[in-house]
């Protein structure tokens, strides 16, 4: 019989699974469980599968992503809280060959950056907006934010949201499809093998019709925030199923290319 050493073991054929090339090798600070981490490592998939790592421009936000930049291979640039579709904005237009992306979450998109997101759609610019949907201000200390749910606690409102007092939920991408600027509008999650391979496709489909001119795509990812939310990853998964998608359905909203082709 014949011996097996360590060379025959570690061998390309018999490799399973590799890290990305557009991932860098430094740890990244999120909370365990936090969603944002899986985000990154789909956005690096995506863009070395494409091959456009040379090609690709990101812009990070103010939030828990704000270190964004640290952790995928990439050009980038740092927006202002809220501003980071305008700034995309700017670099699309001046380097139309480049694929543009934002990266915000709720607190940084629907609260102080509603203006310049909605103008920017508005204006069918082409750039790919991540949007990652937690209901909390994670960074910050877990206040409210204009997507928590009715009757759910905050730093804020520690008895709960209260439709009388804070309005309802803001749900931006059901908002953001009226506009004929946009043409893809998407809402995912990554809580689930499954659900991570439909994100996938939905960041891959947004980066192939950015490439296309035909305006502004949007990828929600419903997201956790366990250490805002008070709970244990697992528990925030579970939360997030039953009370979250209720309010955040998921699923796609508008694929305007897709019913071209129909």
């Amino acid at each position: 019989m014949n011996s097996m050493n360590v060379t025959d073991i570690v061998n390309p054929i018999n490799l399973v699974y590799k890290k990305n090339s557009v991932l860098t090798d430094l740890p990244m600070h999120y909370c365990p469980g936090c969603s944002h981490g899986v985000v990154h490592k789909l956005l690096g998939d995506i863009i070395e599968e494409l091959d456009i790592q040379e090609q690709t421009i990101g812009v990070a936000p103010v939030g828990c992503a704000v270190f964004a930049y640290k952790y995928l291979d990439i050009d980038w640039q740092q927006a202002a809280h809220g501003r980071a579709p305008a700034l995309a904005t700017a670099i699309k237009r001046l380097l139309p060959d480049r694929y543009v992306f934002t990266y915000q979450g709720d607190g940084d998109l629907a609260a102080i950056g509603t203006a310049e997101t909605l103008h920017a759609c508005n204006r069918g610019e082409n750039i790919v907006i991540i949007y990652i949907n937690n209901g909390i201000y994670g960074m910050t200390g877990g206040q409210m934010a204009p997507t928590t749910l009715l009757g759910m606690k905050s730093t804020t409102t520690p008895k709960g949201r209260m439709y009388e007092r804070d309005g309802n939920p803001l749900d931006m991408p059901k908002l953001l499809a009226q506009l004929d600027g946009v043409c893809y509008v998407t809402r995912q999650a990554v809580h689930t093998v499954g659900a991570v391979k439909k994100c996938r496709r939905a960041i891959k489909k947004a980066f192939e019709y950015s490439a296309l001119n035909k305006g502004t795509s949007i990828v929600e990812v419903v997201s956790t925030c366990n250490s805002g939310w008070k709970l244990t990853p697992d528990g925030a998964n579970k939360w997030m199923v039953e009370n979250m998608f209720s309010q955040y359905p998921l699923g796609d909203i508008k694929d305007t290319i897709q019913a071209e082709k129909k």
